[in-house]
């Protein structure tokens, strides 16, 4: 039998227990973070004229995005734009919860003086993105910004830490009003060759980043443009290439790297010259005009400006770039998110169950300038297709409505959907018979560039 202190005791030691579990539990939940952005209008000067640009929280580009390894990212984001308005999290992997990551088709535009927010979580990964606005050409307006996940206390990196770490947005950038050029667009036209070339928000000498002499500084580079890809350089200095977009490469030197639209790269570079002032450079590829602008890297002991010719880069070598993209590769014996024990990552045979080839197109249908995947060119339909899908409301879109491969019929409309198993290994090749280079946003996704 037991007395009333015994029980009490039992009583006490069964709610210690408990304390802990529950402890316990609350040490293990990841940790989040909380942003609060407001979206709006304002005036910038990127090329010396003004323009309607789209601020966040009053900057232009927006905010970087901090976090680690496995946190939990609670965004509030406020559209008092005069427009719906959506924020796509380019390179976060959305893990069954594709509704989070802001396209049209996956969850509904934030309507004007309304918000939403943005509930993700950066599970096992690592590296540099960025994220943009995907509605009605607002990335010509500006609404985007740099993403960076650094790992774990707990997990080796490849290389020690810099003395800094620099986000560097680079892109094309047109004078025209946004509205304007979706307009053009709409109106059946192709855009125009873009005014010039920004370094995070900057044209010509109008960014700068400080550094000090004999020190090594990490520099996060995407390409944030509409179309062009852009060959960025450091005058006087070289580049030890780290990270792509969330995977430690083989650490390898380049003197410039071309950087495709929708692409980060992740660099070290070591100030190992006099101190003085040097030419950060960004300049187009594969046009028969060259665009280039310059940004400023100060030595923080240099009295003297920065001098000399702007270094050239590749132009229209298209050689150069296809084997620059093979220089690339994975660093196996690094650890990722998590640590890596074995000493080398090892994957066994992947059971590829289907391959789909997607070919891209343009032309021109009921007098509008359209693009198309295998022969389809994507209509938005009035009901988001995730939600269509998950309340089950019929006759919003057709699961099959696009072919695994080009089936050589005219350009026609449809919401383009394409089934898949969940879970399963898929091949995709995509094949690009335009003049330009495509650029392509596998949302939400992980992947392996095989080839």
């Amino acid at each position: 039998m037991l007395t009333g202190s015994s029980f009490c005791q039992m009583s006490a030691a069964i709610l210690v227990l408990l304390l802990l579990a529950v402890i316990g539990v609350v040490q293990a939940e990841d940790p989040y973070r909380f942003f609060n952005w407001n979206v709006t209008y304002g005036d910038i000067f990127p090329l010396g004229v003004k323009q309607k640009g789209i601020l966040i929280n009053g900057q232009f580009p927006g905010p970087d995005l901090y976090s680690v390894t496995n946190d939990n990212l609670i965004i509030n984001v406020h559209n008092s734009l005069d427009e719906p308005f959506l924020l796509s999290w380019n390179g976060v992997q959305q893990r069954r919860n594709s509704y989070e990551d802001g396209v049209y088709g996956t969850t509904c535009p934030i309507p004007p003086g309304k918000n939403f927010t943005y509930i993700l979580q950066v599970k096992d990964q690592i590296g540099s993105f960025f994220y943009f606005p995907s509605l009605a050409f607002h990335k010509a307006a500006g609404g985007f910004g740099g993403i960076r996940i650094l790992s774990r206390p707990r997990i080796p990196v490849p290389f020690p830490d810099p003395a800094g770490d620099f986000t560097v947005l680079i892109g094309d950038w047109f004078k025209t009003d946004h509205k304007k050029l979706k307009a053009r667009l709409d109106g059946g036209h192709k855009l125009h060759f873009p005014d010039g070339i920004l370094i995070n928000g900057h044209g010509p000498n109008g960014a700068s980043f400080t550094v000090e002499q004999g020190k090594t500084y990490r520099f996060r580079i995407s390409n944030v443009g509409l179309q062009n890809t852009l060959n960025f350089r450091i005058q006087g200095h070289k580049m030890k290439l780290v990270e792509v977009e969330g995977t430690h490469t083989v650490q390898t030197i380049y003197e410039s790297l071309d950087v495709h639209v929708g692409q980060s790269y992740s660099v070290l570079v070591t100030m190992d010259q006099a101190e003085r002032n040097f030419y950060i450079v960004a300049s187009t590829r594969f046009t028969h005009k060259i665009l280039t602008t310059t940004a400023t890297l100060h030595y923080s002991n240099s009295h003297k400006a920065v001098s000399g010719p702007v270094p050239g880069g590749p132009t229209y070598q298209i050689d150069w770039s296809l084997n620059q993209a093979r220089s690339i590769r994975t660093n196996l014996s690094a650890s990722g998110p998590r640590p890596n024990p074995q000493g080398s990552y090892h994957y066994g045979l992947i059971n590829i169950t289907r391959t789909i080839k997607l070919v891209s197109s343009a032309a021109q249908v009921n007098g509008k300038q359209r693009y198309a995947v295998n022969s389809v060119s994507f209509v938005p339909a009035d009901t988001p297709l995730k939600l269509a899908d998950y309340f089950k409301i019929g006759g919003v879109f057709r699961v099959g409505s696009i072919s695994d491969n080009p089936t050589g019929k005219r350009m026609y409309l449809d919401t383009s959907v394409m089934g898949a198993d969940f879970r399963a290994f898929v091949e995709i090749v995509f094949e690009n018979r335009e003049s330009i280079v495509q650029s392509w946003h596998i949302d939400g996704y992980a992947f392996w560039v095989v080839g």
